[in-house]
């Protein structure tokens, strides 16, 4: 390629990274990738690559102590097993919004900025004050920075694009787009009441011993972050690559990527950084090709819960090898925002094994914009709830299907397929999930091309399927925000029987590593919306590998964590609730036990358990009482 090929892809993509951070971006992300990806195979050195953010342009700006990085990307897993060697690695998700940096002073906001340059930003305070969860001040005296991403929910983009519209505005373009574009805004600052922010990274004096602990903190000062998760294997890492694949068609923001990062902080400081990102930190995404292609209609599937999908039916598309039939449109919201109609030429991407979704219009066809009244399986009416469209019909065919299958596929029931299952409801052999386990011999004979061999077969799998793990089986039951990952963690913290699970509280879960408020909150509710199904399937005798018993000899103590630790914060509480003892965030007249290693502590907990005599003992004399046994 010539130099002024090079130069020419060179100024392409200065000119998109300009507009991406003003907001106005006219290409997709995948695009932008693969115009950098074309200019590093021909010039790996050039510098365009190794520009962070965009030039600030507005009159006032503010350094960074220390500078805004980007960060490097991979495309593939065995990449990403290269990098992270034999580290344990912290993974969240990459939310597709606008940088921030927020500096506290006394336990007050003093600066919010942008990312900018990485090394100035742009002052964004008067706007950061309208953005709910972002604290105003907070509980340390100690100076320190907090980073994070101001991004836009669904829910809050409709709610956003109604204000607009009613107040004469121009009706915004994207989610990332109108962040940024409020960003810079120079009125109607108040705009920034529908943004979110989440804090992924936290700079103080005093360093944490690893990321877990980072983000802990940061949580323990009341902000919110995004779900996190630790991962060792390479199964580990695929799952929640797979768990980010389901998030990126259903979830409540934009995600482009997931963001890993090395736990051991001390291999931070030994890694380093380069001029353009953090040797210790590495995106993951997911490549895709873009096409265009015309609507031909728009089709709406019934979830296991009730959620009307819209899949745009497309003229076929040769997309990453495969021909596309199919696009995902979602939700009922994103049709609504984008007016998608039969007709419309739409942009669609591929990612990987990911689905193909809508990506933006690009011609609008005249048709009228419709939406189902009735549920398309079961003709009952359906409401609106925030971005999405719900069958409340429990008894919905397609529900129930979806349900039944999606249990067979968890707890391990082989050879009995969909097509088997719609059998079997449309014959009546079941009608829920519990009736499985009273199936007999005889009633497979029913089914069509099933012979007595491939009977006893089905009839034995479903028995077996009895014996199998608590983890295995909360998760199989399709809890809002219970994927295996997250039913793991939650048997590791002690609740390792079905009554301590069915017990659990919001409160309980927020306490644990990678908990929100909001996912606990769900997990809970549909917790409690499927107790009873919980209580049938236990009537056929499961049997539950056997998990280590929880000592009971810290029941009845209430323990509080402070200060800086040697081993993570999480699995202190762990071993706490192994033997029995409960863990709260804050010290009050219940608690009996402050942990802190310094015995002069300027921490509030600290002192406040010194006022009401509270006793206080060190991680090791924790340690030891828990070994040893002792009564505290």
């Amino acid at each position: 390629m010539s130099i002024k090929e090079i130069k020419k892809l060179e100024k392409k993509i200065l000119e998109n990274k300009e507009l991406y951070y003003k907001g106005k971006a006219k290409i997709s992300d995948v695009e932008y990738d693969a115009l950098e990806e074309s200019l590093r195979k021909i010039d790996p050195l050039n510098p365009v690559l190794t520009l962070v953010g965009h030039k600030v342009k507005n009159s006032k700006k503010i350094k960074h102590a220390k500078k805004m990085l980007s960060l490097d990307k991979s495309y593939e897993i065995k990449d990403l097993i290269k990098w992270k060697k034999n580290e344990d690695l912290v993974v969240t998700h990459k939310i597709d919004g606008s940088s921030c940096s927020l500096a506290y002073k006394d336990g007050k906001l003093d600066i919010a900025k942008t990312r900018g340059d990485g090394l100035f930003g742009e002052d964004i305070l008067n706007k950061a004050l309208f953005i709910e969860n972002i604290p105003k001040s907070i509980d340390s005296k100690e100076e320190i920075e907090v980073r994070g991403e101001i991004f836009c929910t669904n829910n809050s983009f409709l709610d956003l694009k109604n204000e607009m519209l009613s107040s004469g505005m121009d009706a915004p373009s994207s989610q990332r787009n109108i962040v940024a574009g409020i960003l810079g805004r120079k009125e109607n600052f108040y705009l920034a009441k529908y943004l979110s922010f989440y804090a992924f990274e936290v700079i103080k004096e005093i360093k944490e011993k690893n990321e877990i602990q980072n983000l802990e903190f940061l949580k323990k000062i009341n902000f919110k972050t995004p779900d996190f998760f630790k991962v060792q294997t390479k199964n580990e890492i695929e799952k929640v690559i797979n768990d980010y694949k389901e998030f990126n068609i259903n979830g409540e923001y934009l995600v482009d990527g997931l963001v890993f990062t090395i736990n051991d902080c001390s291999k931070h400081d030994e890694l380093g950084e380069t001029a353009h990102h953090p040797k210790y930190k590495m995106a993951f995404k997911i490549q895709g090709e873009i096409k265009n292609s015309e609507i031909e209609d728009i089709l709406w599937n019934v979830s296991r819960n009730g959620i009307l999908t819209p899949v745009a039916k497309i003229k076929p598309v040769d997309l990453s090898g495969a021909i596309i039939t199919n696009v995902t449109l979602h939700n009922y919201g994103l049709v609504l925002k984008n007016k998608i109609k039969k007709g419309d030429i739409i942009e669609i991407v591929r990612s990987g094994e990911v689905i193909p979704k809508y990506l933006k219009t690009i011609k609008s066809s005249k048709n009228k914009l419709n939406f189902p009244k009735v549920c398309p399986s079961c003709n009952e009416e359906v409401v609106i709830e925030d971005i999405r469209l719900i069958c409340n019909n429990k008894k919905c065919i397609s529900q129930v299907i979806h349900s039944l299958n999606y249990f067979v596929k968890k707890i391990g029931i082989d050879d009995l397929s969909e097509k088997r299952i719609e059998e079997m409801l449309s014959k009546k052999v079941i009608s829920t999930i519990p009736d499985l386990y009273k199936l007999k011999k005889k009633d497979f004979l029913t089914l069509d091309k099933v012979k007595e061999k491939l009977s006893d077969k089905l009839y034995m799998n479903i028995q077996n399927s009895k014996n199998t793990t608590l983890v295995k089986f909360i998760s199989s039951l399709g809890l809002t925000g219970g994927a295996e990952n997250t039913c793991q963690k939650i048997v590791d913290a002690g609740y390792n029987s079905v009554e301590k699970i069915l017990e659990i509280r919001k409160e309980d879960l927020i306490e644990l590593e990678g908990f929100a408020e909001k996912s606990s909150e769900s997990f809970v509710n549909s917790l409690g919306a499927n107790k009873p199904l919980i209580t049938r399937l236990l009537e056929y005798d499961f049997v539950f590998e056997k998990i280590e018993e929880k000592k009971t000899y810290l029941e009845g103590i209430n323990f509080c964590i402070t200060g800086k630790l040697e081993k993570p914060r999480s699995e202190i509480e762990k071993n706490i609730k192994m033997a029995g003892g409960k863990v709260s965030k804050s010290v009050s007249s219940k608690t009996n036990i402050l942990v802190c290693n310094e015995m002069n502590s300027n921490s509030s907990k600290f002192k406040k358990a010194k006022e009401l005599g509270i006793e206080i003992i060190t991680e090791k004399d924790l340690e030891e009482k828990i070994r040893n046994e002792d009564v505290l």
